[in-house]
């Protein structure tokens, strides 16, 4: 599914530079969703820090797995400088057996201690209570993605990535909760130490937070190129060329209608005509005095003596004037645009 947009995405970056579009600055609209997403890829990253994450307190208190529930908070105690909280002994309560502490590394400690109706007989109770949490974010982004390509907000630079977008959030709402539920969590019960614990819950957070920092900044970097005309350019059509190709005549034509107004202008005033005519004289003596010079003699017989193609020469500046123009209608264009 993936392999023909892949080909697609590459043949229209090849075809970028003869598309007839030109690359541009970055329209203010897409400015805007870029600087959204931006800020929304820092705060998954940020969300993914330490400090950020709920306490591990087998971690934080370097106990092992199957270590009494009395040991593990008496060693906690001292860590709390008021004195154990609510949520605290609410753990108390819940990690009384083993298959809780496992669950406990699988749902995280909120699942643990808040949820009414789970019970470790019954692991997939806490799966559904952990839907929120996990799908708050994935939807809270989708919002974001449907606003930056949105046509309202950005127009159709951002309409046109809508689609992979939304399938982008989707697939990494759908594949976090996959992996979450078929997550073995007995694995752990093997592990005599805190090191050999695979602490899961705090590991999908981390890949959780740079899924959706990098689907944004995927994101944001499509719009970029497709807005500049860097790439996935859509070739012009025929009547846009045609539009085109008219208007640079009709500018063509304004400067020759310009030009024969000044030389009109220059012959019917006796001072422009004079100085005119003085330029041309001028202009004759100085060519002739350069002719007559020496070193301009020799190259002109070294050029004779090499038997220079004329023709190459007549062709090679044809193309030169012809490129000229061109740079020429392209400057116009856009400045009169």
């Amino acid at each position: 599914m993936l392999l023909p947009k892949a080909i697609g995405y590459y043949r229209s970056i090849r075809k970028g530079s003869s598309s007839g579009r030109h690359v541009r600055a970055v329209p203010p609209s897409v400015n805007r969703a870029l600087t959204i997403l931006f800020t929304v890829s820092i705060i998954s990253l940020t969300s993914t820090l330490p400090i950020f994450s709920p306490e591990n307190i087998f971690g934080l208190t370097q106990s092992r797995i199957q270590i009494p529930t009395d040991v593990l908070f008496t060693r906690l105690q001292p860590l709390r400088p008021y004195g154990l909280t609510d949520f605290d002994n609410a753990l108390r309560q819940k990690l009384l057996s083993l298959e809780s502490r496992l669950l406990y590394f699988q749902y995280g400690p909120d699942a643990i201690a808040n949820c009414l109706f789970c019970n470790a007989e019954d692991p997939r109770s806490y799966l559904y209570y952990s839907l929120t949490s996990v799908l708050i974010p994935h939807i809270f982004n989708l919002c974001v993605l449907g606003l930056v390509t949105s046509g309202l907000f950005v127009g159709p630079e951002g309409a046109v990535w809508r689609t992979p977008a939304t399938i982008g959030a989707v697939v990494l709402a759908a594949a976090e909760i996959w992996i979450l539920s078929t997550y073995n969590h007995q694995d752990n019960a093997r592990a005599t130490r805190i090191e050999d614990v695979d602490a899961f819950y705090w590991k999908m957070r981390v890949y959780h937070g740079v899924a959706i920092a990098a689907l944004d900044a995927v994101i944001g970097w499509v719009m970029y190129l497709s807005s500049t005309n860097r790439a996935f350019v859509t070739p012009l059509s025929a009547s846009e060329r045609i539009e085109g190709t008219l208007r640079h005549l009709e500018s063509a034509r304004s400067k020759m209608n310009a030009t024969g107004v000044m030389r009109n202008t220059i012959a019917r005033d006796a001072g422009l005509r004079a100085r005119t005519q003085a330029y041309w004289v001028d202009e004759g003596r100085m060519m002739g005095e350069y002719m007559e010079d020496r070193e301009v003699v020799e190259g002109v017989n070294n050029a004779l003596e090499n038997r220079i193609n004329i023709e190459t020469i007549s062709r090679d500046a044809a193309t030169y004037a012809e490129n000229l123009m061109v740079a020429f209608g392209k400057s116009d264009g856009s400045s009169s645009t």
